[in-house]
């Protein structure tokens, strides 16, 4: 791993994939809207390369692997979506080994941190509640908060923002090129766990300053 800049006050984190294994739930999901649509599911592997970009990316990815749809075909499908992942948002999603333990030390050093998805809001703070996450974020910035999500680095400019830090006092922390190019374009480190989604890609093929099998691995790198 490199050498992170001293001075870290912030870190900023992905949530799915990263904090949190929530393809069972996203993959019940999209089988219940397929299947309402009348067409095959697909297999829960295969979604978990559509999953990265966004509720409205992974519907679009879901359509197009199943023969494509038209604009109202695609608004059917994302309501669908809506209320079936509203009904299993946390049933199946697990808290991924060492997440708490991190969370936990960091916080001890007042570390300041903040969630950063591009799941939308009406999902992300049920789910952070119910996998008892929530109290460790100041901030969440989700999916739809601002006009833009990830790669975009304007949420991770937005967190920085309202937790009240400068860009470089901050390190972002996720699972897929999403994650490592916002945080090139903000300005800030990013390290990359190697047990998320990361959209089918190898994440040891993406650009980033480490990679770890565990958030507790970051420990040693961050704070006192």
């Amino acid at each position: 791993m490199a050498a992170l800049k001293p001075g870290l006050r912030a870190v900023l984190f992905d949530l799915d994939g990263t904090l949190l294994d929530s393809i069972p739930d996203l993959a019940e999901a999209c089988h219940r809207m397929m299947v309402e649509l009348g067409r095959p599911p697909h297999p829960t592997e295969t979604i978990r390369t559509f999953v990265g970009k966004g509720m409205l990316n992974l519907v679009r990815r879901c359509l197009e692997a199943g023969g494509g749809a038209d604009e109202a075909e695609f608004d059917a499908a994302v309501d669908a979506f809506r209320r079936h992942y509203a009904v299993v948002n946390g049933d199946c999603t697990e808290v991924y080994p060492g997440v708490v333990p991190a969370l936990a030390a960091l916080a001890g050093r007042g570390m300041a941190m903040a969630c950063v998805t591009n799941k939308p809001a009406a999902f992300t703070g049920p789910l952070l509640e119910r996998t008892g996450l929530a109290p460790y974020f100041a901030v969440t910035v989700s999916g739809d908060t601002l006009a833009d999500k990830k790669p975009h680095p304007a949420p991770l400019l937005h967190a920085c923002e309202r937790l009240g830090v400068a860009v470089g006092e901050a390190l972002m922390v996720g699972d897929s090129a999403n994650d490592a190019e916002a945080a090139r374009a903000a300005g800030m480190p990013v390290l990359l766990v190697t047990y998320g989604y990361s959209e089918g890609v190898p994440v040891d093929s993406i650009e980033c300053d480490g990679l770890l099998s565990s958030l507790v691995e970051m420990l040693p790198h961050i704070g006192p």
